[in-house]
């Protein structure tokens, strides 16, 4: 009789990859007509700018359209399948094709109309700077006026 060790956490951990895996496909395909993948993004807080990096290898700059408002960064496009004779001969293919859609919120508002682009590698960088209001300023917050506000009689009466 053949023994073996039953290890519970390596097979609740392969659950959970395949359950990934499904969750990943249902979010990423809504319909034929609709995005089929989404590139990765990053953003990164850079004092005065915030700095968007975007992952989309093999894909031609024309096929990218990028909008930008002040609020969000909209990126969609394409990644098309080489035609080649080639696909045949396939074994495994995990290379995601098709169109793809991702709107990315900002935390603060940008000048929309300042913002520049660079598409290198297969990473698209977008340098958004931000309105001087969403800028990082320094703000003194006197104390003493807030205690001796507290302790303001006509105040105390006020707040009850």
């Amino acid at each position: 009789m053949l023994m073996r060790s039953w290890q519970p956490f390596t097979e609740i951990e392969t659950i959970r990859e395949q359950l990934d895996k499904v969750f990943d496909q249902l979010a990423t395909t809504r319909d034929n007509s609709e995005a089929t993948w989404m590139p990765a993004l990053e953003l990164a807080d850079a004092g005065d700018n915030f700095v968007l990096k975007a992952q989309l290898p093999g894909i031609d700059p024309k096929d990218i359209d990028v909008q930008v408002t002040r609020e969000a960064i909209s990126i969609s496009g394409e990644r098309r399948y080489e035609n080649t004779d080639q696909k045949s001969g396939y074994v495994r293919s995990e290379f995601r094709y098709g169109k793809f859609h991702r709107v990315l919120p900002l935390p603060a508002h940008i000048q929309n109309d300042s913002v520049q682009a660079e598409y290198k590698d297969g990473i698209l960088t977008l340098t958004l700077p931000k309105v001087t209001e969403a800028r990082n300023k320094v703000v003194k917050i006197n104390l003493a006026e807030i205690a001796g506000a507290s302790t303001n009689p006509a105040l105390e009466q006020a707040n009850q």
